[in-house]
């Protein structure tokens, strides 16, 4: 082989590598910004419809500004200020009081644990939404091994969402999702709205 070809395939290696780089950091610039539409400081609501296969399923409507939420699904209604969160179970009648950052909050809470920097990003484009899936870097902390999250292709807000945690994968539907207009005053916990027959359970 002659050393031109040798300089032409170094040089198609190198636009390969270019192309990949390019790709995962666009993949990841669309991930953030839906991840903000969630997360940031102007709040969102979203109907959601969990299914942790064979383990467990539940649907609610969600509420997130920042660290704050609150949520109402079959079970229990909940408000998490960023510092206290109270979960109210309607059936037993108990208000469970955590630390906000703990994971005795949730019963899965510990299990979705990860940061943005955990995990290489590739994305694909389909009439059914963007397609972006997240893998986990060697040497990541966190407990999410992969996920696949599908996005609006044009306002880049969630669909659905699949992760997977150890050896099981949970599947998120997502509707009616709102981002922005949420009032801080959403997460404050109506103490006054539960009397003398509910029992708190504070565990902080």
């Amino acid at each position: 082989m002659t050393k031109r070809f040798y300089l032409l395939l170094i040089a198609l290696c190198v636009s390969v590598a270019s192309f990949c780089d390019e790709s995962q950091d666009e993949a990841r610039r669309i991930f953030e910004q839906a991840y903000n539409q969630v997360f940031g400081p102007q709040g969102c609501s979203l109907r959601y419809d969990v299914n942790l296969i064979g383990i467990y399923k539940t649907h609610g409507t969600i509420w997130y500004k920042g660290k704050k939420s609150k949520f109402v699904d079959d079970r229990a209604d909940s408000w998490n200020d960023g510092v206290t969160m109270y979960t109210v179970y309607r059936k037993k009648k108990i208000i469970e009081v955590n630390d906000a950052t703990s994971d005795k909050r949730d019963k899965y809470s510990s299990k979705f644990k990860f940061t943005l920097d955990d995990f290489n990003y590739s994305m694909e484009r389909t009439n059914a939404g963007i397609i972006i899936t997240l893998k986990q870097r060697r040497g990541a902390r966190g407990t999410v091994k992969q996920a696949k999250v599908i996005l609006d292709n044009d306002t880049y807000a969630p669909k659905l969402i699949k992760v997977k945690v150890a050896l099981f994968w949970a599947n998120i539907k997502i509707s009616n999702f709102k981002s922005g207009g949420i009032s801080d005053d959403l997460f404050v916990f109506p103490a006054a709205n539960y009397g003398s027959d509910y029992k708190y359970d504070d565990r902080r």
